[in-house]
This record gives C-alpha cells, structure tokens and sequence, in this order.
C-alpha cells in the first residue's frame, strides 16, 4: 500500500511555508507550555518579554521558580489538570523581582497530546485598562457638586440665624445653659466649615493652566511635610531630570500632593516610616476621557508610595467617593477632592494597595509652553536640586 495522501494547506496557495512557533512568537500574548512536573515545556517570545528571560534559560525553568508560592495561577494549572477545560483568571497580579507588578488575564488549558500538561496564556492588561474603572468616580464628584451647591444655598442661612439666636440666649442664660448655647454655636460652626468644604466641589470656572515645574511641586511639599507632620518620616525623591513639564494649576497641584504626602506619613509606622515620592515619562499612555471622543496623551507619572498598613479590600473601590475615609476623625471629603482637582487639570488618578505599600499614582498631560525661567530648576536639561534621601 502506498503512503496514505497528505491534505492539503488551503493557506499554501502564496507560496509561503510558516511555521506554527513562527505564529506563536508573532503573538502579543505570552504562551507556556508547562509539563506535567511543572517543567516548561515552550515558551514563545511573547513569554520572554513578561518574565525578563531568555528562551534558554526558560527551558531549564520550573513554573515553581517563576511565580511566588501564593499565585493563584498554581490553582488554575490544579484545576485544569483535575479535567477542567479552559479557564481563565482576570485580574491576577505577577508580582515577582524580574516582572514588577503587572496585571494580566491569564488561561489555563489542557493539551491533550502531552498528558497532564497545560498551556498558560498571559494577556497584559495596558495602563489605561487599569485606571478605567476608576474615571467612574467622577460621577459620584459630580453628584457631590450639585449637593454641595444645593447645601451652600439652603443650609448656610439657616445656620447663621441659629448661631445668632443661640449668641443671644447666651447673654441671659445662667451658667449651665450658657454651655449648652455655647455647644450650639460650636456645632453650628462645624457643619458651616463642613459646608465650606462642600463648596469647593461645585466650583466649575476653567482653571489657570500652565507649564509647571512637578519636582519644585513635589520638593515644596516635601519641605513642609518635614517640617510639620511628616517629621517622622523618611522621603526617597526618584525624579526622572528629563520630564518636561506639566500642563496644569501649579497651586491646585501643590494641594494635591500635599492631600496625598499627608496621607501617606499619617499611614505610616512612627518607626522606619517611608514615603517614596518618584516621576518618569511613559510612552503611549492615552486615555478615552469621559464625555470626550479623542483619546488624550497622559505621559507624566508621579507617584506617591508608603510602607503603611494598606487600605481594606473592601475600601478600594470607594476610596474617591465622598464621604467614605478610614480615619476615626475624618470627613471623607480630601481624597474626593483631590480626584476632582486632578481630573479638572486634565489628568487622571489611580491607587493600589496591598498591606506594607500604597502607591497613588497621577498621569498628567505634558505642557505645550516652555517653563519660565526662574521655573527652570529641575526642567528638562536641567536636574533637579537634590534633597535629603534623593536618588540622583
């Protein structure tokens, strides 16, 4: 009998041989192969990008060595290899020395022509899918702009007759009532100032924008951090010399980051206390901004980072929503406010948190104009003055 007929690639017709790891090396996405004793088996170039290894010294790899011990990607391979089909894991954090922390969907599925082996596929999530779901709480800013309007208007007249009827029953009470008129006019006052606070919220004039210099920003807010409540702690300043500068509201900027240093060094231990303050220059990073069809460039990163205790998982999705604070004695109002500060600059803010690190981190537009000169410390060509804990 004669050699039984090979079909035919009805994608041969141009001439054209590919092989299939040609396929998998032209793919964005990292694939692994892994055996059934956890050895890897392939890996494209996809895979060497994401993990920071070359090929050959993948091939002599264990998934056990590329990934901590807690990675739920382990379970994935468990379940796959216990008869699941595909599945898939969104939302999962590498978090190791060689990848930095990037957040990855990743798939999990069986190859049946290797018993027990898995084929793992990574796909990174781009930076703007990591902040879009947070430009959702610029809905709830908005709510609290009507509110605070509203509030401003029907609430801060009646508050001032209340305090003046109490001023004058205080001139003929005795002593025990003057306390209680006196605890009236206290409380009067303090929801006047909460109130106030409010008011920023619907303030909807275009802001003053120009280029501002970001490290003279950040190095003021650090020098007043120092000198007041973050006397305790220490600051790393990492500045990339070459960022140019930021369009935005120097003042409002320096509010910002005085909010977020101030709740970084109230976060942190009163022993080995750090605030890590650092910028850099990201390629490609645009953004569909809400209400807006073109995309915007977003490539100037600062982030503010602590060794505090984090935040609760369950606080994370409502960290910029009014109102909602884990301070015993706070109004819930600084984070919400800086989101809207940040969002009226023309940027956009973000946070992750695990328990030990916090990092906010704000993408600001770049300026079109020149810094003026006496800005020019610290401007592009020019380093920044160095400051105590400075990497230079």
């Amino acid at each position: 009998m004669g050699k039984p007929a090979l079909k035919k690639n009805p994608f041969s017709g141009a001439g054209v041989n590919i092989e299939p790891g040609a396929i998998l090396n032209a793919l964005g996405t990292a694939v692994m192969v892994i055996s059934a004793d956890d050895r890897l088996l392939y890996a494209n170039a996809a895979a060497e990008q994401l993990f920071a290894r070359s090929r050959s010294s993948l091939a002599r790899a264990s998934i056990n060595t590329l990934l901590p011990t807690s990675s739920p990607i382990f379970e994935l391979i468990h379940q796959v290899r216990g008869g699941m089909s595909a599945i898939t894991e969104h939302g999962v954090v590498l978090d190791t020395p060689k990848t930095g922390q990037r957040l990855v969907n990743v798939q999990a599925a069986p190859m049946v022509e290797v018993p027990d082996a898995v084929v793992l596929t990574f796909q990174e999530r781009s930076i703007a899918d990591q902040i879009d779901h947070r430009l959702t709480h610029r809905d709830a800013t908005r709510t609290i702009a009507a509110m605070s309007a509203m509030m401003a208007h029907e609430v801060k007249n009646p508050l001032s007759g209340i305090r003046g009827a109490a001023q004058l029953l205080e001139t003929g009470a005795n002593e025990a009532d003057q306390e209680l008129t006196r605890l009236i006019q206290d409380e009067v006052d303090r929801i006047k100032e909460l109130v106030e606070r409010m008011e920023v919220f619907s303030e909807s004039a275009p802001i003053k924008a120009g280029p501002v210099n970001i490290h003279q920003v950040l190095d003021r807010v650090r020098r007043i951090a120092e000198n007041g409540f973050g006397r305790h702690v220490h600051f790393i300043a990492e500045y990339d010399p070459s960022l140019p500068p930021v369009s935005g509201n120097r003042d409002q900027l320096i509010q910002v980051f005085l909010n977020l240093i101030k709740n970084a060094c109230e976060a942190v231990p009163h022993e080995n206390g750090v605030v890590h303050m650092k910028t850099a220059y990201q390629h490609g990073v645009r953004f569909a901004m809400p209400g807006s069809q073109s995309r915007v460039h977003l490539p100037l990163a600062i982030t503010i980072c602590d060794n505090g205790p984090g935040v609760a998982p369950e606080m994370q999705d409502h960290m910029f929503d009014p109102f909602v604070t884990t301070k015993a004695k706070g109004s819930g109002l600084g984070l919400a406010l800086v989101s809207k500060i940040v969002g009226d600059n023309g940027g956009v803010i973000d946070f992750k948190s695990d328990p030990g690190r916090t990092e906010f981190r704000i993408l600001l537009p770049m300026s079109k104009e020149p810094l003026p000169l006496e800005d020019m410390n610290g401007a592009p060509g020019a380093n920044p003055a160095p400051s105590h804990g400075d990497i230079v």
